[in-house]
């Protein structure tokens, strides 16, 4: 299978480059984020006439994630199960594959903002709790995909000037 991520800024700018890109490369799971939009205006017949099914959850000015599949996406989580949160930052679902189903994250990781801000607080929470939650999903489902914009780096590459950044907003130990 072939799975892809796209932080879109906003879905209403950028969904012909989406449809575009999905006929170039025709992916199985395509998880998008920071939708930019409410449910209700999610372009859910352009996905269906290029051949994807999408589940989505959306969210005005900010935040909102979906899943488009080329099968049926089903058991659909939307948000961290037993982590209260206004924001529409997670996206699951499980879709069938070769050799057996396959559970697919996908999410829009809080920013943070500076270390020792609420926002950074926000941010350290919610990730606890997405791994709490991911470790009883592996338990149902140990195939997995976690995708998504992750506003995260585990090493310098990733970092336009890691010495300068230190300490900042993505950086931190």
């Amino acid at each position: 299978m072939k799975f892809a991520t796209w932080n879109v800024n906003s879905l209403n700018i950028r969904l012909p480059q989406v449809l575009e890109w999905l006929a170039a490369n025709p992916v199985d799971v395509l998880a998008l984020q920071e939708l930019k939009l409410t449910d209700d205006k999610f372009p859910v017949d352009a996905f269906t006439a290029a051949g994807y099914q999408a589940q989505w959850f959306g969210q005005k000015t900010y935040n909102g994630v979906a899943l488009l599949s080329r099968t049926p996406v089903t058991q659909v989580v939307r948000n961290i199960p037993g982590f209260p949160d206004d924001m529409a930052r997670v996206i699951t679902g499980t879709v069938a594959a070769p050799g057996g189903d396959v559970r697919v994250i996908g999410g829009y990781f809080p920013n943070g903002q500076e270390p020792g801000s609420d926002k950074f607080d926000y941010k350290m929470n919610w990730l606890k709790g997405l791994r709490d939650w991911v470790r009883t999903e592996l338990q149902a489902c140990p195939r997995m995909v976690i995708m998504g914009d992750y506003n995260i780096t585990f090493d310098d590459a990733d970092v336009w000037d890691p010495v300068g950044l230190k300490d900042t907003i993505h950086c931190t130990e």
